[in-house]
């Protein structure tokens, strides 16, 4: 990790705060407190959460002290306490979580001002969790229909249909030994990458409509039999958020909120399929042509989730390790709802493929033949 200051560390804690506030500033208590889907937790409960996390990290472990409210160490405890039961537990309400919010940063620059930044790798850690929970609480805001659930002005990728071809051989994959990155970005490594297409934008509204209108939802061939048993359960017709007439947005806008099995279906659909963590990577950093619209929408990829070899769990293994394994698919390139601070070309989220509350669309891939 580079020299970093306190004043800096300082500021990217308070930056992710500000961030939170605001997108929760709109919300009445009821709103707050609510559990708007079953997938989600109710909104407050984050903010106890990023309170909590802050505390264990940045004043427990690394500066010595008790926790703060150690009552509330299983409340706030993610693999502890399931999204299912997040509504029906203790939880701290509005004025009490903004309360504990406020004392644990008080805590946190009292710790800071006594030791340091130290290498900086834990502040940073614990600035880009709250900003990543600020993702997941517009998740939560998008399902309720609530303000900041939806981009102000949706991204139209200008670019033109089409594919990239990239030429086979090696490419580098992962984050380098410098600078802040997740444990399963690294380590870095090669391997061997064979000659490919990737489309030069995210797939559009316009060429969803297109995929709905021809039996996209209807044609059994086009889908694995567990997408198909999960789309006939849940009656899937349309990606999450569309109504009979279409999507919210404009046609060139990319797809949004579509799950993995859809986003196979579409793209056996088109005689394509989707492109592998390596083929996405090579393609982000391929100087030739670079891929256009990465960052307006998360893109699925072919490829499960698991670690690099060579992978060491840091600092906790309920980071990442704990989720590798055939159940969950890795997505790449970021959202419109993602902060600058924690988009990179190696950043690795992750989600079961039935999920489509995420900010998640669709990029092909084609074999060179």
């Amino acid at each position: 990790m580079v020299t970093v200051t306190s004043s800096v560390l300082e500021d990217a804690l308070q930056d992710a705060r500000e961030r939170t506030l605001t997108l929760v500033a709109p919300l009445c208590d009821e709103q707050m407190e609510t559990v708007h889907d079953p997938l989600m937790s109710p909104l407050v409960w984050d903010l106890g959460h990023i309170a909590a996390y802050e505390d264990l990290w940045l004043v427990h472990r690394y500066g010595g002290r008790p926790l703060l409210r150690a009552d509330l160490a299983h409340v706030y405890d993610a693999f502890e306490t399931p999204r299912e039961e997040r509504g029906e537990i203790p939880f701290l309400r509005c004025d009490e979580a903004r309360e504990y919010l406020a004392a644990v940063r008080a805590r946190t620059l009292e710790v800071l001002d006594l030791l340091g930044p130290g290498d900086g790798v834990l502040h940073e850690m614990v600035a880009r969790h709250e900003a990543q929970h600020n993702e997941t609480m517009r998740q939560t805001l998008f399902l309720a229909g609530l303000p900041g659930g939806a981009p102000a002005a949706p991204a139209r990728c200008e670019a033109p249909e089409g594919w990239i071809e990239i030429a086979a051989g090696p490419a580098r994959l992962g984050a380098t030994p410098t600078g802040f990155a997740f444990d399963n970005e690294r380590p870095r490594h090669r391997v061997g990458v064979p000659a490919y297409r990737i489309g030069r934008r995210p797939v559009t509204n316009a060429s969803w409509m297109h995929f709905c209108e021809g039996g996209g939802y209807e044609r059994r061939e086009w889908w694995s039999a567990e997408g198909w048993a999960w789309k006939e359960e849940y009656d899937i017709i349309h990606p999450e958020g569309w109504t009979a007439d279409g999507p919210p947005d404009g046609a060139e806008r990319p797809v949004m909120h579509v799950s993995w099995f859809e986003a196979d279906a579409f793209a056996h659909a088109c005689g394509a399929r989707l492109p592998t963590e390596a083929e996405w990577e090579k393609a982000a950093t391929w100087t030739q042509e670079p891929l256009a619209g990465v960052g307006d929408v998360w893109e699925w990829t072919a490829s499960t989730f698991g670690g690099y070899p060579g992978f060491v769990a840091d600092p906790y293994k309920e980071y990442s390790e704990v989720f590798f394994g055939e159940d969950y698919r890795v997505l790449r390139g970021c959202a419109w709802a993602t902060i600058e601070r924690v988009r990179s070309t190696t950043f690795r989220n992750w989600d079961l493929p039935q999920r489509r509350q995420i900010f998640s669309g669709v990029r092909l891939a084609k074999d060179v033949s």
